[in-house]
């Protein structure tokens, strides 16, 4: 685990906008979303992580693997979300109120880590490319 306290940064995307489209994400949070930079780092501290985001403001969420809890992922909107963490391989599976669900693939390595997601009824996968700093 040695990504493990490693921090990444954003680098590139694939069928981002296409995948946020798809959700029906206002026009101005999607060109915010382009547009933005963030990092991600994974931390550990016996059973519990923290995967911290930074970016214009530093979202922390801590979890337990296999353990759901409520994600606030707007102030409008709450998902039951969990995480299984298997090798270098970070799994987190959103479900909302309305049925539809989001998994967030986080594969690590030494060097990079790239973040596939797929949702309900979209036939595609979005990448967004990190490289470790």
């Amino acid at each position: 685990m040695a990504y493990i306290g490693k921090t990444y940064k954003f680098q590139k995307d694939e069928n981002f906008r296409e995948f946020l489209a798809h959700l029906g994400v206002p026009a101005d949070k999607v060109e915010y979303l382009l547009t933005s930079k963030p990092s991600q780092k994974l931390e550990k501290d016996g059973d519990n992580y923290t995967l911290t985001t930074i970016d214009a403001s530093t979202k922390e969420m801590k979890f337990k693997e296999g353990v759901e809890f409520d994600e606030s992922i707007t102030p409008e909107i709450t998902a039951k979300t969990t995480f299984t963490v298997s090798g270098n391989v970070v799994t987190q599976v959103q479900k909302f109120e309305d049925g539809r669900s989001i998994t967030l693939k986080r594969e690590y390595s030494d060097d990079q880590l790239v973040v596939e997601i797929t949702t309900t009824g979209w036939d595609s996968t979005a990448r967004r490319y990190y490289a470790a700093v």
